[in-house]
């Protein structure tokens, strides 16, 4: 994933990986060149109206408005994410750019103006005041960034390159916050992109062409994502449970929460880009007795911390967490390594922490969340990418909370594993047989609470251990 950071070249202004941070961190720096009197400084936050949907993006526009610092926030509506952008704003957004009698009568006031003999800048400020007063009277719309103090310009068409400069070149005359709405379509000039916006979001290798993305060859079948494991496991409990509901933050592809979004829309939601509420709408839901999976990445999940401790955990709610993308996730970026989530929640109180090996125990773990007998917080981490069973639709069985199992009988040596990366352990005990070693294999399956008889067994038999 391409992303900003600072160490790298002096042109990375501020280092980027998760989204809508874009206008908090340029007020700062709009806040900072007042202070140091650098008055010629352009300061400009570029953001997605999918990112918008977050609650940053709120506050730092909240405090924009009344912070009197020169700065532009240049939203770049095109509907999208990685999928389609949902809630109110993109309908507020739609508004603003669908609307024939704002848009007809501001183009109509600009283009008698430019035909007035009067100065070109008196006709631009006069235009700006007469547009700015159209907007209170043929649309409603743009009165939510007014109302926050953000001058308002536009929609125009973001793929009109010489009309998108000379607006940004007006707008750097015009003194304090403002907003320039401009509309666009993903993928823009690659076909097959704008007709599959989700698909192309990040196809990988593929022919410019013919479009064919490259795949894999296997010769036998290959084990699917977990995250496909969890999309489809999730329908077939919710057939037999009416309780459960999914909540992802603006992650239905890749969390596959998708597919029940598709098959069950009235029990499965996105809720735009915002961790702290899936989470605290999530507890929300569990006060009215449902079971609710909430399907977030792991490092995504570190934005909502505070909503784990205090909505969740403190009163104690059966909500379900499945982390996606946990531990290193290759591709997707550093920003997004999830390798913090066993440690900042093994702290908080009234938390059961799993993790799965394989396929089949992800449904176990699955199942066991969401039985009436599992009364408080359950996550369940999980990595990207492939799993290891082909045939990975095994019956589902309660597992006891707390109880990890013996994968193979040793001697000298133990190694106890935690989740996927247990398979890399059995791996390289199959190779030391080549050694005469023969370690001893246990598989924790919870971080907590530990398996205390487990570790006491395995600390009464074994010189040495390795944990991995």
């Amino acid at each position: 994933m391409a992303s900003q950071k600072r160490s790298e070249s002096e042109y990375d202004t501020f280092g980027v990986g998760h989204s809508s941070t874009s206008i908090s961190a340029a007020l700062g720096m709009a806040m900072a060149a007042k202070y140091k009197g650098e008055t010629d400084r352009k300061v400009v936050a570029v953001i997605g109206d999918g990112a918008m949907t977050a609650g940053l993006a709120f506050e730092g526009m909240n405090h924009a408005g009344v912070a009197d610092a020169d700065m532009l926030i240049v939203l770049n509506d095109n509907c999208m994410g990685i999928d389609p952008n949902v809630g109110a704003l993109k309908e507020y957004l739609t508004d603003i750019t669908t609307s024939p009698t704002y848009n007809k009568v501001k183009d109509d006031v600009w283009k008698l103006l430019g035909k007035l003999p009067v100065g070109k800048n008196f006709s631009r400020a006069m235009a700006h005041k007469l547009t700015d007063g159209l907007k209170g009277m043929v649309s409603s719309s743009s009165n939510l960034f007014e109302a926050l103090k953000l001058r308002y310009f536009g929609p125009i068409d973001g793929h009109n390159v010489a009309k998108l400069v000379d607006t940004l070149k007006d707008l750097r005359n015009i003194p304090g916050p403002k907003i320039l709405h401009i509309v666009t379509t993903k993928g823009k000039g690659y076909a097959l992109a704008e007709k599959d916006q989700t698909k192309w979001h990040a196809p990988g290798l593929f022919d410019k062409i013919t479009g064919e993305i490259q795949k894999k060859k296997f010769d036998l079948p290959q084990p699917p994502k977990y995250q496909d494991v969890f999309g489809h496991t999730i329908i077939e409990l919710a057939e037999k449970n009416d309780k459960i509901f999914g909540i992802t933050p603006a992650m239905p592809s890749g969390s596959s929460l998708k597919y029940m979004m598709e098959k069950m829309p009235d029990r499965a939601f996105d809720v735009g880009i915002a961790e702290q509420h899936a989470v605290t709408v999530s507890a929300g839901m569990a006060t009215q007795g449902l079971k609710v999976f909430c399907n977030i990445y792991s490092s995504f999940m570190q934005r909502a911390y505070d909503q784990v401790v205090h909505d969740v955990a403190i009163q104690k709610l059966p909500v379900i967490f499945c982390l996606d993308r946990a531990g290193l996730v290759g591709d997707d970026g550093p920003t997004h390594h999830g390798c913090y989530d066993i440690a900042y929640f093994r702290c908080i109180p009234n938390m059961i922490i799993s993790s799965p090996m394989n396929e089949s125990e992800l449904r176990n773990l699955m199942y066991t969340a969401q039985l009436e007998s599992t009364t408080i917080p359950f996550v369940i981490r999980y990595p990207r990418g492939e799993g290891m069973m082909p045939e990975w639709k095994t019956e589902m069985k309660e597992i006891k909370i707390g109880t990890g199992r013996k994968l193979k009988e040793g001697k000298d040596i133990a190694i106890l594993s935690f989740g996927h990366p247990g398979n890399f352990a059995a791996a390289a005990i199959r190779e030391l047989k080549n050694d005469g070693l023969n370690p001893g294999h246990y598989d924790l399956r919870f971080a907590k609470p530990l398996d205390e008889a487990l570790l006491h067994e395995v600390c009464q038999q074994y010189e040495k251990i390795n944990y991995g």
